[in-house]
């Protein structure tokens, strides 16, 4: 088997910071109890690996005793949330990817301007959650393009869009393009929020691919951009699957002579992808 490894894959810069501020919170607070409001990033084995060492990930701030440690994921929380920890004194860490914070700062602007804003992502997603929550009366989620045709605002109202980080660059673009069509008075960044890293990822499974059989993504199915990997893959032509680990490599899908391509989300560590290929290279050489 030959096995091609994209580059770029695995951790951003984001989800480095987080992870590696949630290790120096444990070094620095041993034997006390570190809550994590949501994942800290949306990948099961990282998630684990901290439940293993004590850490308490909640989804609620009922969860979080008064004057706790709680540390705020790479997704970013809407600011009720920030406001309802300082009432309760919970010391806080804020572990919010930078550009994450970039889009949260655009949505307050836009919305003290008189701004409705149109935000493209996914609406179950952290990050659309809190981002949402920085203006929910001046914010409408959208999801595709059937969404995007059943929006009903005049000619003279004053609109604005805005991104999830982690989606399609190509399905996202043809969403804007569509918003300008219907609401030409339409505002926004020149580029749209889709994180750098996210597009580098993409970008390397395209030029990766060529030869190979089939595509195996490594990363969690609650990571948009790992399930955004997958994606790009199958509009290319090829089989992709998607996995948490070597344990999920379906070896029924290869053959030894297949030439496979791995890449691995922006959450997923380095470590998952060594043992997928040693997986892979103990069944098919």
């Amino acid at each position: 088997m030959k096995i091609i490894l994209a580059q770029p894959r695995g951790f951003c810069s984001g989800v480095k910071k987080a992870v590696q501020m949630l290790e120096s919170a444990l070094v620095s607070n041993p034997g006390r109890i570190i809550y994590v409001y949501h994942q800290i990033v949306h990948n099961t084995w990282i998630v684990r690996d901290f439940q293993r060492r004590g850490v308490i990930f909640v989804d609620a701030l009922d969860e979080v005793p008064d004057g706790s440690l709680l540390l705020f994921s790479a997704h970013g929380v809407a600011p009720g949330v920030r406001l309802e920890a300082e009432q309760r004194q919970i010391k806080t860490i804020d572990a919010t990817c930078l550009l994450v914070d970039k889009v949260h700062q655009l949505a307050r602007r836009y919305a003290d301007d008189g701004y409705k804003i149109i935000l493209i992502g996914h609406r179950k997603h952290d990050e659309i959650i809190g981002i949402q929550g920085e203006a929910p009366e001046a914010i409408v989620v959208v999801e595709n393009e059937t969404e995007i045709k059943a929006l009903n605002f005049s000619a003279d109202e004053k609109l604005a869009y805005l991104t999830q980080t982690t989606l399609s660059s190509a399905e996202t673009q043809k969403m804007i393009a569509l918003l300008k069509q219907q609401f030409p008075q339409i505002q926004g960044q020149a580029k749209s929020n889709i994180c750098s890293a996210t597009q580098r990822r993409q970008d390397a499974v395209r030029q990766s691919a060529g030869g190979a059989a089939a595509a195996l993504i490594i990363g969690s199915r609650n990571s948009s951009n790992s399930r955004r990997l997958q994606e790009v893959a199958e509009s290319i032509g090829l089989p992709a699957f998607l996995v948490d680990g070597p344990d999920d490599i379906p070896l029924e899908a290869f053959k030894t002579n297949d030439t496979i391509l791995i890449t691995a989300g922006a959450s997923a560590p380095e470590l998952l992808v060594k043992r997928c290929v040693a997986v892979l290279q103990k069944n098919f050489g």
